[in-house]
């Protein structure tokens, strides 16, 4: 694989876990909860949280999708920091992939093919850049689901409360996985210089 088709599929996969990383701060399924008491048999609550929204349904309707700040449930801090860590990672995943675009050799922004080289090397460590940014939030916010659903469970016996993954996360690991892939691929397109293996 020569180092120009390197340089595009990096690229590519840049611009895709872009999409995927704001797909990620949009959605608001970054935790489910779903509520089952005991003495109910009438249905289930389900509450979504994600980065900016909370919603709430019961027996599979959807009731309202609101802003924390408009709620009186308060954003937990995994998904707070979250927040701030996938804008970074949007801003960074931009950068990344302008600077990608500018070092192409499809593209003749910088005549210079040194220059052209070590953008391209710059994009590809601003795509792993903005991957760690993805995936720090996404692990944490796993590991929270999981020690939440344990100190609820011994807390509460006659309510059943099972917090679960939600979708962001799902779509978090591809996104990093894409983000690290494209990174890498941008990067080795800088190292083999003379266009082949």
């Amino acid at each position: 694989m020569t180092a120009g088709v390197r340089h595009l599929l990096g690229l590519t996969l840049a611009i895709v876990s872009f999409v995927g990383t704001i797909v990620i701060c949009a959605l608001p399924q970054w935790r489910v909860t779903k509520i089952l008491e005991q003495s109910s048999i009438v249905g289930s609550q389900v509450f979504t949280e994600g980065l900016w929204k909370v919603c709430g349904s019961f027996s599979e309707q959807i009731l309202a999708c609101n802003e924390y700040e408009k709620t009186l449930l308060p954003i937990s801090q995994d998904l707070e920091v979250a927040r701030a860590l996938i804008v970074i990672a949007i801003i960074s995943g931009v950068i990344g992939i302008l600077l990608g675009a500018a070092g192409s050799k499809f593209m003749n922004f910088v005549p210079d093919e040194r220059k052209r080289s070590k953008m391209a090397m710059a994009s590809g460590v601003v795509c792993l850049i903005a991957g760690i940014f993805v995936l720090i939030p996404v692990c944490w916010t796993t590991n929270a689901i999981t020690t939440i659903q344990d100190n609820y469970n011994n807390f509460l016996p006659h309510v059943s409360l099972k917090s679960e993954l939600g979708a962001s996360l799902y779509i978090g690991w591809i996104t990093t996985a894409l983000l690290f892939l494209g990174g890498g691929l941008l990067c080795s397109s800088f190292i083999c210089q003379d266009g082949t293996d």
